[in-house]
């Protein structure tokens, strides 16, 4: 069995999804294509050797009859069109971060998705795919440090370009860890503070950089997370969790120990697809297979509408300094059991 796939949009990350379905990945083939630059959508037909029709438009690609389910890798403003058409005609459809640039056109998804009574929507949170999250997720469910108190973590980038604006630091980099410490710690944000600390002189003008971020979960875990997107030295993502009775870490990612020069030393990556293309591969492996047998077992809908609720608060406490309540319904009972997409494909 095969599941045919369209993509909507043949940027960077569109490019390596059609990649690794095409030559990494088992279950899947690319049968349809479309980009508002129609001679880059024909390039990657071309330069992949693919049996893809290349479609004027997103919409049209959705509707096509040889096409079972769709990747929407867009230009992010487009992403909340094509999930709702793509629910409207009842196909699954994995949609890279943010399901919509707003949490009203997310609510608009969540909606669309609980309407129809079929699970469809999966969202490109890959950092749920990464080994090490995992195995920090296993230790904590296991009980092995006991109730979690306390979560500390850093999300640094050795350098960002001139256009990176300052909700960027939110909405584009902090917004992996809202949704990989919510799903980590099984527990939801009810409130969040920003402080800005001295501001490093690698930073731009126009850039506030470094941040710290204060939440609060419902259970009462308090979790403090810096964004440093200027440190110069690396890409580097870390996570401690502190236990009633004992501290996990993040693993940090596999490097040879180095004894060299006179100093015992390991490598600090720089680019931040080296760190989790391994987690790519894993993610839409799982949603070829999960869709395969008529299921959603990844980031759904509704978490990429909380996404939105909590990165507007945190955008909100970064402008005015203040603690911001963050206020979330109670999640749908659509979105707390497995539910079958449509007939397996």
């Amino acid at each position: 069995m095969v599941l045919k796939i369209g993509v909507i949009g043949t940027g960077a990350i569109g490019q390596d999804h059609i990649r690794r379905i095409t030559n990494k990945l088992s279950g899947g083939k690319i049968v349809a294509v479309t980009d508002v630059n129609k001679e880059q959508a024909k390039a990657i037909v071309e330069t992949q050797n693919l049996d893809a029709k290349i479609y004027d438009d997103g919409h049209e690609l959705i509707k096509a009859e040889e096409v079972d389910a769709v990747v929407v890798t867009s230009w992010g403003p487009t992403h909340e069109e094509f999930v709702l058409a793509a629910i409207e005609v009842g196909k699954p459809v994995f949609c890279e971060k943010p399901l919509a640039i707003t949490a009203e056109g997310c609510k608009k998804i969540v909606e669309a998705e609980i309407a129809t009574g079929k699970s469809l929507v999966q969202v490109g949170y890959m950092r749920r795919y990464d080994t090490g999250y995992r195995a920090l997720k296993n230790v904590i469910e296991s009980g092995k440090i006991g109730e979690p108190l306390i979560v500390h973590c850093a999300h640094r980038n050795p350098t960002v370009p001139d256009t990176y604006t300052g909700d960027m630091a939110i909405v584009d980099t902090f917004i992996h860890e809202i949704d990989v410490l919510r799903w980590l710690l099984n527990d939801d944000y009810v409130s969040v503070q920003i402080v800005a600390p001295r501001k490093t002189s690698n930073a731009l003008e126009h850039l506030q950089d470094p941040l710290i971020v204060l939440l609060e979960t419902k259970q009462g875990i308090r979790i403090n997370a810096e964004i440093f997107v200027n440190c110069q030295y690396g890409y580097d993502i870390q996570c401690q969790v502190v236990g009633e009775t004992g501290i996990a870490n993040l693993p940090e990612p596999s490097s040879v120990v180095l004894r060299s020069e006179a100093k015992l030393s390991t490598e600090i990556l720089v680019d931040w697809k080296d760190r989790f293309i391994d987690s790519y591969d894993t993610e839409l492996q799982d949603w070829i297979n999960s869709t395969l047998k008529g299921e959603v077992n990844g980031p759904t809908a509704w978490d990429g509408y909380v996404a939105a609720v909590t990165s507007d608060a945190c955008l909100e406490a970064k402008e005015s300094g203040n603690i911001v309540q963050i206020s979330l319904e109670e999640r749908p009972e659509f979105y707390n059991k497995n539910l079958v997409v449509v007939e397996k494909i």
